[in-house]
Parts: C-alpha cells; sequence; structure tokens
C-alpha cells in the first residue's frame, strides 16, 4: 500500500522509505493473478513506483500494465520473479534484485528490465523495443526471434555469456555480451537462421559454433560508438562491475551479422 512513514532502521533498497507515491507488496501470500491484480490497481490509482518483497515464482509480473494513458511505473523486485517477466512491457522500467526465469522480455514493446543475477532460457524472445541488462549469464535461444518495429530497436547486454541458440532467427535489434568472467564463448549455433540485427561478443568465437548464415568481422569506429553507450549504461545500472569499464571498453569484440535477410530461401517456392 502506498505510504511515506520510515520505520525502523534502513539496510538497503528494499528498506528505503516510501514516497507518497510510492508503495510496497508483500508477495508472499499473493499468487500470479492477484499480485498483477495489485499492480494494475495501485498503477491507475496513480502509484509511480512499487517494491515487491518475497517474490517466489509469480509470473507476468509487468505485463498488464498497458493503459491508453500510456502511464509508467518503475517496479522494484526482491526475489524471483516466475517466467515471463515483463512479457509485452509498454515502457516501465523493472529492477530484479536476484535471478529470473525463463521469457523474460517476452514480445516486450518499450521500457527498460535490470537484473541483478542471472536470466533463463528464451530471454527476449521477439522482443520488438527497449532495453534489458542482465549482470550474469543467460540460458538457451537467447534473442529467439528478437526483431525490431518501426523506429523501436532492442537492446539486449548481458554480463555473462549465453548457451546455445543464441539469437536463433533473430530479425533485429542488438545484442552485446561482455563475458565479464573471462570463461570464453561456449555457445554453439549462433545465430541459427539470423536474418537482421547484430551480436556483439567481447573476445572471440571459432566459426564451428556459429550458424551458416552467419558472417563474424573485427569492429569498425561506429560499432565502438555502440559498444561505448551500453556498455556506459550497462555499468551505470550494475555498479557492482562498474570499475571495470576501461577494461571491458578497450577489450577486443567481434561483431556477428546475417549472410541473408532470406536464409532460407532455397527452400521455399518464391
Amino acid at each position: 500500500m502506498a505510504r511515506a512513514d520510515l520505520c525502523g532502521d534502513l539496510s538497503g533498497p528494499e528498506d528505503a522509505p516510501l514516497r507518497p507515491e510510492e508503495a510496497e507488496i508483500d508477495a508472499t501470500e499473493l499468487e500470479t493473478r492477484a499480485l498483477n491484480d495489485r499492480l494494475r490497481e495501485l498503477l491507475l490509482s496513480g502509484v509511480g513506483k512499487v517494491r515487491i518483497k518475497n517474490v517466489c515464482g509469480q509470473r507476468y509480473i509487468g505485463t498488464r500494465l498497458y493503459t491508453p494513458q500510456h502511464l509508467k511505473m518503475d517496479i522494484e523486485i526482491f526475489g524471483t520473479p516466475g517466467n515471463d517477466l515483463a512479457a509485452f512491457l509498454f515502457g516501465h522500467r523493472i529492477t530484479v534484485h536476484g535471478n529470473a526465469q525463463d521469457g523474460v522480455g517476452n514480445t516486450m514493446d518499450a521500457g527498460e528490465v535490470v537484473v541483478h543475477g542471472r536470466a533463463g532460457d528464451v530471454l527476449c524472445f521477439s522482443m520488438r523495443g527497449g532495453e534489458i541488462y542482465v549482470r550474469d549469464g543467460c540460458g538457451y535461444r537467447t534473442a529467439l526471434h528478437m526483431k525490431e518495429y518501426e523506429d523501436k530497436r532492442p537492446v539486449l547486454v548481458i554480463g555473462g555469456t549465453a548457451q546455445d541458440f543464441l539469437g536463433e532467427y533473430m530479425a533485429g535489434g542488438i545484442v552485446l555480451l561482455l563475458d565479464l568472467e573471462n570463461k570464453g564463448h561456449q555457445a554453439n549455433f549462433i545465430g541459427t537462421g539470423m536474418h537482421g540485427g547484430v551480436i556483439y561478443l567481447r573476445g572471440s568465437v571459432e566459426d564451428c559454433q556459429l550458424g551458416s548464415h552467419v558472417a563474424h568481422s573485427p569492429v569498425d569506429q561506429s560499432d565502438r560508438k555502440v559498444l561505448d553507450l551500453y556498455i556506459t549504461k550497462f555499468l551505470e545500472r550494475l555498479p557492482e562491475v562498474a570499475s571495470r569499464r576501461e577494461e571491458i571498453i578497450n577489450s577486443p569484440f567481434v561483431r556477428l551479422t546475417p549472410r541473408s535477410k532470406r536464409p532460407y530461401s532455397s527452400l521455399y517456392t518464391y
């Protein structure tokens, strides 16, 4: 509920005082529908920022927050949200203090998601706008069919690495993997069916790890401007790794792009 009182000692962002336009939800006893109903009620009542404590697997958080007035909400999540966090997100900002499960940013249209942990499979599936920043790694089929729409260009920055089929059928957008633990990129089938967008990898990758329709090349000065912009944003949102800025910026990067807009045209009759 919205409140402006300050109770007890403050030990971190989860316990920070609330302004009148802020609210707090304890999700301990709330199922998925009840939690999302409460979020929508708060948005429509004029609350601009919500902290949700004790989240444990509730799905679709942030999904039902579209309004014709384009109202915006800043949501902080403490715990582990369930699948399809920020699905169809329209302009809101979500910060997760922990890990996220599968399907983060599914068909996301606009807004921002920051994960102070790792994310699961199919991160950014069909995402068409907005930005997602994940401090650690992510699972399989990240950026599957990510695409651009009108003037929207989705962006995903991963602090770690991804599993197999990164950028599968990717049609647009920017994906950036920083491999901050310097483990090397182990994923295979990267960019299978890719026909748009660009993937940047810090470090190197072997030809055998790439889909057959993907070209790789060193980055140029225009790429460096893109990298500098989104690495800066990543470090601003995740200050726990900000001390490595110069190391990251000055590292070698590889650019992956599609060889064709129709990689499987030989299978079609037209």
